[in-house]
C-alpha cells in the first residue's frame, strides 16, 4: 500500500533499515529488531543532498525489492505519533516532486514471531535517483563522497556497526565497510610515510 500523505499511515510502527537505525530522530516507546520480506537493503540511491552533491552524488541505503532485510522496528509514542510520521516524511521525502523513496506499510516481524504492519520508505526504481552499481562504484562513491550531513562513508560504517551492536549480521554491508576501513587505513599509512 502506498501512503501518499502522512496523514494517511494506519500504524504506529515504522521500520528502519539505514540511518534510522543509528539516527532515528524520532520519538519512539520501543525499539526491536524485525525483518520484512519481499525487500532487501542496497546502496540503490544517489544522493545529491544528504551525502553527495550535484558534482559529486553520494549513495544511500533503500529498500530495493526481492529477499528480505532486517532492521529495526520502533513503536511511536503514541502522542508523539503524528509528528513523527510528519518528520520522517520530511526527512526522507523533502520534496515529493523529487522523490526517491515510496513510502509503504509492509508487515515486518518481530523475533517472538509476532507480526506488525510498519511504515517503511523502498527504493523508487521509476526514479534517475535509483542505481544499480557494482561493488567497485558503491565503494568508489562511498569512499569520496559527503554531503549536508556528512562523509558517506560514515554513514555505511555506522550502519554496519548499528546493526552488529543489535546482533544482526548483513554479510554485503559487513564486506563494504570493512573494504572502506581498510582504504581509509591506507591512505592514512600513505600519509604517514
Amino acid at each position: 500500500m502506498v501512503c501518499m500523505h502522512p496523514a494517511s499511515v494506519a500504524t504506529d510502527w515504522v521500520f528502519g533499515y539505514g540511518s534510522l537505525i543509528w539516527n532515528p530522530e524520532i520519538d519512539f516507546e520501543r525499539a526491536e529488531v524485525a525483518r520484512v520480506h519481499g525487500y532487501h537493503r542496497a546502496f540503490c540511491i544517489s544522493s545529491t543532498r544528504y551525502r553527495g552533491t550535484p558534482a559529486q552524488p553520494g549513495l544511500v541505503l533503500g529498500l530495493d525489492r526481492g529477499g528480505s532485510c532486517v532492521g529495526v522496528a520502533y513503536r511511536l509514542t503514541a502522542s508523539r505519533r503524528d509528528a513523527a510520521i510528519r518528520h520522517l516524511y520530511q526527512r526522507e521525502i523533502p520534496d515529493w516532486d523529487e522523490r526517491v523513496y515510496l513510502p509503504v506499510v509492509l508487515e515486518a516481524r518481530l523475533p517472538c514471531g509476532t507480526r506488525i504492519d510498519a511504515l517503511t520508505f523502498t527504493a523508487d526504481r521509476d526514479r534517475p535517483s535509483y542505481q544499480r552499481l557494482d561493488d567497485d562504484e558503491i565503494l568508489q562513491r562511498l569512499g569520496c563522497c559527503a554531503g549536508q550531513r556528512g562523509a558517506n562513508r560514515d554513514y555505511a560504517i555506522n550502519t554496519w556497526r548499528a546493526l552488529e551492536a543489535r546482533g544482526v549480521r548483513d554479510a554485503r554491508l559487513e564486506q563494504i565497510a570493512r573494504r572502506l576501513l581498510a582504504s581509509e587505513h591506507r591512505r592514512r599509512e600513505t600519509v604517514a610515510a
